[in-house]
C-alpha cells in the first residue's frame, strides 16, 4: 500500500452510438394465426381422409365379390371330369347361363392342362405368375387385365386322377364394374357428409375462437377504462389461467411505475424545498445590495450573494445526481471502470478544497486494480459514489486534519473494498441508519450541505449490490473519533 496525491490521468470519454432498425415488422393477429393453425391441418387432413376411405371402401366392395366369385369358381370345379386318361370340361347350358347372369360385367373362365394345353374357355386367358401349383383345391386370387380391361381372378388347380398329366387348371376372371359402382356409392356416403359437416366445423372453430379471446377483449376495456393516475394492480382472479402471467407482468410494471412517480414527485418537492431557502437569501441579498449606501455594505451582501449561490448549485448538482441514480442506474451504459484510477481522479479533483482547509488528503492502494478484479458498471454513477464520500469527509474533517481514500483489493475472491476514513466528529450509532435518508443531518453540526451525499452514496451501492457499514475511525477520541466508511463491492460475475 502507498499514499499519493498528484499524477492522475483522465482518460477522454468515449461516444455510443445507437443503431435503428430500417424495416418494421407487420402486426400479428393472434385471432388470425390461432385459426390458421386450427384449419390449416383440418383441410390439409380433409383430401388425406378421402383418399383413404377411397381405398378402404375398394376393400369393402371387393369382399363380396370375390366370395361370389370364388363360388362360381367352385361351382365350375364340377364339370372337369377325367374320360379315359384325358380330363375334360363338359359346361351344361344352366351353367352357361350362370357365368351371363350378370348384366353388368364380363365373366371370362378358361381350363388347362398341366403342361398349359389348352382345354375350354377363353384361349387369351393369361395365365396365373406361379404356373404350377401343388396344392389342388386351394383357391388364390389376383388382379390382372384381359381383352384391355381390368379384371378380378379366381384360380384353383384340379386333380382328378393320380397322375401330374391329370392335374388342370380352372380360372374365372370378372370385369370390375360392380366393385368400381359400390366403392363409388361408399365414398359418396363419406363424402356428402363432409362437405356439410366441414363448413360446420369452420364456423364452430371460429365462434370459439372469439369466445375464447373474449376475456381478451374484456381486460383491454377494463385498462381503458381506467383513469390515467390509477396506478392499482389488475384483478388476476378474472382473467383465463394462460393470461394470469401477462396480467401478473403488467401489475409488476404497474408497480415499478408507481415506485418511479412517486420518487419523481418526491425530487421535486425536496428540490422546492431545499432550493427555497437559498433562492430567498438571494433575493434579500440583492434587495440589501440594492439598498446599500456605501462600498463596504454592498461588497458583505454580494459576498452572500456568492456564497448562497454556490451552495444553491451544489444542491442542485446533488439533487440531479440522487435521481439519476434512483430512475435511470440501470439503464447507463456500463464498462470495465478501475475504482483505483477513479479514486485517484476524485482526489485530485477535490485537492484544492482540501488544500484551503489544510487537510490532509492522501490515497492508499494500487495505481491499478488488477484485471480479474476490474468492476463493471456506469463510470458516472461510480464517480459520484467517491466523490460524494470524499467531499463528505472533507466537509466534517477540521483544520489540520486528515482524511485517507483506500482500495482493497482481494485477488482471489475478486472482491473490492473503498474505504474513505476522517479524524472528524464522527456520527453516534443511533443514527447511522438514518444519515442515508435525503436531506438528513446530524444534530449539532453546523456544516454548510443538502444532506443528500450519503443517499446517493446508498443509491449507487444498491445499483451494484454494494454494502456500506460505518464505524468510527479512532475509537475512544472523544470529538476526533473520526468515521470510516466501508463499501464492499461484490466481485466482479466472470462468463462461464
Amino acid at each position: 500500500m502507498k499514499r499519493s496525491r498528484l499524477e492522475v490521468h483522465r482518460p477522454g470519454r468515449q461516444r455510443g452510438t445507437t443503431a435503428f432498425g430500417l424495416f418494421q415488422r407487420e402486426q400479428r393477429s393472434l385471432f388470425g394465426e390461432i385459426l390458421d393453425w386450427m384449419l390449416t391441418p383440418l383441410l390439409l387432413l380433409w383430401p388425406l381422409s378421402l383418399a383413404l376411405t377411397w381405398f378402404v371402401a375398394q376393400g369393402i366392395a371387393s369382399k363380396p365379390f370375390d366370395r361370389a366369385l370364388e363360388f362360381n369358381l367352385q361351382a365350375l370345379t364340377q364339370f372337369v371330369v377325367l374320360r379315359g386318361s384325358q380330363p375334360q370340361f363338359n359346361l351344361n347350358a344352366q351353367a352357361r347361363d350362370l357365368l351371363r347372369a350378370d348384366d353388368t360385367d364380363q365373366v371370362y373362365y378358361a381350363v388347362r392342362k398341366a403342361d398349359g394345353q389348352f382345354i375350354s374357355g377363353d384361349p387369351e386367358f393369361p395365365a396365373p405368375p406361379n404356373y404350377i401349383l401343388p396344392e389342388a383345391g386351394h383357391v388364390r386370387l389376383r388382379d390382372d387385365q384381359m381383352h384391355d380391361e381390368e379384371v378380378r381372378i379366381a384360380y384353383t388347380w384340379i386333380m382328378r386322377g393320380e397322375h401330374d398329366e391329370h392335374l388342370v387348371l380352372l380360372q374365372v376372371a370378372e370385369t370390375l364394374g360392380k366393385r368400381s359402382r359400390l366403392a363409388t356409392e361408399i365414398i359418396k356416403g363419406v363424402m356428402v357428409p363432409q362437405f356439410v359437416t366441414l363448413p360446420l366445423a369452420v364456423l364452430l372453430v371460429w365462434m370459439a375462437l372469439v369466445r375464447g379471446i373474449r376475456p381478451l377483449s374484456e381486460l383491454e376495456q377494463r385498462i381503458r377504462a381506467r383513469k390515467p393516475d390509477d396506478l392499482s394492480p389488475l384483478e388476476q382472479e378474472e382473467v383465463p389461467q394462460e393470461v394470469a402471467p401477462l396480467v401478473g407482468s403488467i401489475n409488476d410494471l404497474l408497480g415499478r411505475l408507481s415506485t418511479s412517480l412517486s420518487a419523481q414527485r418526491r425530487f421535486l418537492a425536496d428540490a422546492a424545498h431545499q432550493l427555497k431557502t437559498p433562492l430567498a437569501g438571494l433575493r434579500m441579498q440583492a434587495d440589501m445590495a440594492l439598498r446599500a449606501e456605501d462600498s463596504e455594505d454592498m461588497r458583505r451582501s454580494l459576498q452572500q450573494i456568492t456564497r448562497s449561490s454556490m451552495r444553491a448549485t451544489h444542491t442542485v448538482n446533488q439533487l440531479l445526481a440522487l435521481a439519476r441514480a434512483e430512475t435511470t442506474g440501470r439503464t447507463l451504459p456500463s464498462r470495465p471502470v478501475d475504482l483505483g484510477e477513479l479514486a485517484t481522479e476524485v482526489i485530485a479533483d477535490s485537492f484544492p478544497r482540501a488544500l484551503d482547509k489544510r487537510i490532509d488528503l492522501g490515497y492508499e492502494g494500487p495505481e491499478n486494480v488488477p484485471e480479474e478484479c476490474i468492476l463493471e458498471g456506469n463510470p458516472t454513477l461510480l464517480q459520484e459514489l467517491v466523490r460524494n464520500l470524499v467531499d463528505n469527509a472533507i466537509n466534517y474533517t477540521p483544520a489540520g486534519g486528515v482524511v485517507t481514500v483506500r482500495v482493497l483489493v482481494d485477488r482471489f475472491s475478486g472482491v473490492q473494498v473503498l474505504q474513505v476514513e476522517d479524524d472528524g466528529p464522527g456520527i453516534p450509532e443511533t443514527e447511522r441508519e438514518l444519515v442515508f435518508q435525503p436531506f438528513y443531518r446530524v444534530l449539532g453540526t453546523n456544516v454548510d450541505g443538502s444532506g443528500l451525499g450519503l443517499s446517493i452514496v446508498s443509491e449507487v451501492a444498491q445499483q451494484y449490490g454494494a454494502s456500506v457499514e460505518l464505524e468510527d475511525a479512532h475509537p475512544g477520541q472523544g470529538a476526533r473519533r473520526g468515521l470510516r466508511i466501508t463499501v464492499r463491492f461484490p466481485p466482479r460475475q466472470r462468463p462461464d
